[in-house]
């Protein structure tokens, strides 16, 4: 079945974060739902349903069952959707990856983190504020800084991305695919130690 209320039902839950609908794709705020989309080029994911506010599937990565969500709630309310899932299903928060866009990186840039703060990021803050924890792992697709400080926030993370910046995000979103499998086959400071310092 496969939807299975189970404690041991998944290992992990991966999350990417991003904006539903066809007028998001191939902006910045978008990598975290690229990078699920990058997952289910090399995996053997299941159809997806829309449930938890989220739109979800299941794949299994070495040897690991995986429950797969992108949030449908848009960006700033992306911690609906985890406490949901989370709580139905029992997935301990450090057994939640999180894939996210970062500003403060430069385009291309990959960071691994253990735990940590939300660091300005909406979709972090609101999973952090309702989830009750910053303890879990998360992959930060770097996207870099506005051009210039008075250019709009919303404006530049809501933009796509294409040229030289473009080229450099599209790798990153496939290396930011391998690090999740690498978190769940080997642990996530195996992931910070290769991933952490390419670039």
């Amino acid at each position: 079945m496969f939807f299975r209320k189970n404690n041991s039902s998944y290992d992990y839950l991966i999350v990417g974060l991003g904006n539903i609908g066809a007028r998001y794709n191939g902006t910045r705020h978008n990598v975290g739902f690229e990078c699920v989309n990058e997952l289910e080029k090399m995996f053997v994911f299941k159809p997806y349903k829309e449930k938890f506010k989220a739109q979800i599937s299941e794949c299994e990565i070495s040897g690991k069952r995986c429950l797969v969500a992108k949030p449908v709630t848009f960006m700033n309310l992306s911690g609906e959707a985890v406490k949901q899932i989370t709580a139905f299903y029992k997935i301990p928060m450090e057994k939640v990856i999180v894939i996210s866009d970062d500003i403060e990186l430069d385009a291309g840039r990959l960071r691994v983190r253990r735990n940590g703060s939300h660091g300005g990021h909406n979709g972090l803050r609101n999973i952090i504020d309702l989830c009750g924890t910053s303890e879990f792992p998360r992959v930060k697709i770097g996207v870099g800084k506005k051009p210039h400080p008075e250019y709009d926030l919303a404006d530049w993370v809501l933009s796509c991305y294409k040229g030289e910046d473009g080229d450099k995000i599209k790798a990153a979103i496939s290396n930011a695919a391998k690090a999740v499998c690498e978190i769940i086959k080997n642990g996530t400071d195996s992931a910070m130690n290769i991933y952490n310092r390419q670039g």
